[in-house]
């Protein structure tokens, strides 16, 4: 299992799999590139040959024919290079993020929690679309070796001293090639991993602009932003400095080499050994020959593709969620937590925690900030896994169940609702299975939430982006959902927390009388819902205090003292 998922995240594997799925246009790419390399190839021979028989007043018509052949060949070429690299970039690009996406989404919370949504964001935008560009870049690579390699061939064909006085410096351009290649890694992956931070900050900034306006902390807020521009910028410098380090010094080597091939050439056509004609097809392949400019160039891009699959190999490393194959038989809901322990950012959150809800029942999750209620719910219905311990739904652990059957079982609604859809009717009946327009009415009504969905602009059919709404009133709309797809068990993490207290106690009843969900587990922070409640569970240090009807523990002054001074017995 290491193995594969190592092979699976390793930045090498991952561009290959990009190239493959866009296999037929990258092979187009190649080919066209190699059609590219070789027709510029061709030209210097048949301008030398031209220019030979044009000096000995020979007919040439042909050979110049021959030549606007190859120059209109290249431009030809080169448009469909363009237009295929641009294909191949875009298709390489969505399957990376369509593969990250999905890695992300199967991941749950831990990717969000581990890398945070903003740097998340520019990882999917920014480093696939980099990354993305590698099958083209090594298709550009292979045309820009071709060009070296097959000037150096053609300069030996010439005369195989030129070839040898080339090679004499050979290594001294692959040596810069080398440390330019190592370098520019290096440099990009610091460039990159600056970008992911100040992304995370403005993220973070965009969730929170109505605190900063009410705090008036814009100017310090964009400063924290933009605190780490610094080193974005020295890592910037550093990646060009490198590239024009490279650049520079190969450029200083190339012209040496070619006029060396030239005085070379020429001492040959002194001694008739070689015509103009070939002095002249000589120093074009010199040049062919010495155009690392080029190389430096796809070089650069690859060492940018690669860095920045390395960040999205990063995402991948982080485990999704794996379901079981069982299917849950006949029960009424029963949920068991036995020796459940959950650690996050080092801390231990949840610490062997036994819990027992009888089916039908209603249990509520009190505790002061920070005790694991939320966590507690999330394990709960698997949308976390603890770290210790099993969850069992009517006797079955929710890990052997399958995706289809635990998404069936288990309804949640949150304290913020995420409104996906396009409209208002489809944020409702979005879930695990299609319902109907009646379905999807009555649940609103459970909810409470009818009144003012008829009162949108098109009632039911409204945009949700066009749908004002009170925080309340998001809250309203989730719990319509999590009513409106039944199950057997609904889990209500901090859901009523934006309603006032006459629609939380109608909404309250309707979740006691209803019959859509047998088993109900509500984190609660009013004394008058945990009231309603069968049973009561004291979080208190990431531990169950106790557990009992709310009337039962309003004896003990620490549970008391949950609720402050407001509580109500």
């Amino acid at each position: 299992m290491t193995t594969m998922t190592t092979r699976a995240t390793d930045p090498a594997a991952m561009l290959n799999g990009a190239a493959r799925h866009s296999g037929a246009r990258c092979a187009a790419l190649y080919l066209v590139s190699a059609a590219s390399a070789g027709a510029a190839l061709l030209l210097p021979a048949a301008l030398g040959r031209t220019l030979d028989l044009l000096l000995a007043h020979a007919p040439a018509t042909r050979w110049v024919l021959y030549c606007a052949a190859l120059v209109l060949l290249a431009v030809l070429l080169d448009a469909c290079e363009t237009v295929l690299a641009g294909t191949v970039d875009a298709r390489s690009t969505a399957w990376l993020r369509r593969r990250l996406t999905g890695h992300v989404l199967a991941t749950g919370p831990r990717a969000a929690a581990r890398f945070g949504p903003g740097d998340l964001v520019a990882r999917l935008v920014g480093n696939a679309a980099q990354a993305g560009t590698a099958p083209a870049a090594r298709a550009a690579l292979l045309a820009a070796f071709a060009g070296p390699v097959g000037g150096v061939v053609a300069l030996g064909l010439i005369d195989p001293w030129l070839a040898a006085v080339f090679l004499a410096g050979a290594p001294v351009l692959a040596l810069l090639l080398r440390a330019f290649t190592r370098d520019t890694t290096r440099c990009v992956a610091d460039y990159q991993r600056v970008q992911g931070r100040i992304a995370g900050a403005l993220a973070e900034a965009i969730a929170g602009h109505r605190t900063i306006a009410a705090a008036g902390t814009a100017p310090k807020e964009a400063a924290r932003i933009l605190r780490p521009l610094p080193d974005l910028s020295r890592a910037g410098h550093r990646m060009w400095r490198v590239q024009g380090r490279a650049a520079a010094q190969a450029m200083t080597v190339a012209p040496l080499l070619q006029l060396a091939v030239v005085a070379v050439a020429g001492l040959f056509l002194a001694r008739h050994r070689l015509s103009v004609g070939e002095v002249l097809a000589a120093s074009r392949y010199a040049v062919l020959a010495t155009g690392v400019g080029l190389m430096v160039g796809q070089f650069a891009s690859l060492a940018r593709a690669g860095a920045a699959a390395g960040r999205l190999g990063e995402v991948l490393t982080e485990p999704a969620t794996v379901h079981g194959e069982r299917r849950l038989p006949p029960g009424p809901g029963q949920l068991e937590l036995r020796g459940v322990t959950a650690r996050r950012g080092g801390r231990t959150v949840l610490d062997d925690v036994d819990l027992l809800v009888p089916g039908g029942t209603t249990l509520a999750v009190v505790g002061r900030s920070g005790t694991g209620k939320s966590l507690l719910a999330a394990i709960a219905g698997r949308l976390a896994d603890p770290d210790a311990g099993e969850v069992l739904l009517d006797e079955v652990p929710l890990r052997e169940l399958t995706r289809h059957d635990l998404r069936r079982a288990v309804g949640y609604a949150f304290e913020r609702p995420a409104l996906l859809t396009p409209t208002v009717e489809d944020a409702i009946a979005l879930g695990p299975r299609p319902l109907s327009p009646a379905t999807v009415r009555e649940a609103t009504r459970l909810a409470c939430a009818d009144d003012f969905v008829r009162r949108l602009p098109n009632g039911y059919a409204t945009a949700c982006a066009d749908a004002p709404r009170s925080g309340g009133e998001s809250q309203r709309l989730g719990l319509a959902r999590a009513f409106a797809h039944g199950g057997r068990l609904l889990i209500l993490d901090d859901a009523l927390s934006s309603l006032d207290t006459v629609t939380e106690a109608q909404i309250a009843d309707a979740l006691l009388t209803h019959g859509t969900h047998n088993t109900r587990l509500l984190v609660a922070h009013r004394a008058a819902t945990a009231a309603r409640a069968d049973a009561v569970a004291w979080l208190d240090g990431g531990r169950v205090r106790a557990v009992g009807t709310h009337a039962e523990l309003w004896g003990l002054e620490g549970y008391r003292a949950v609720f402050g001074d407001g509580g109500l017995g």
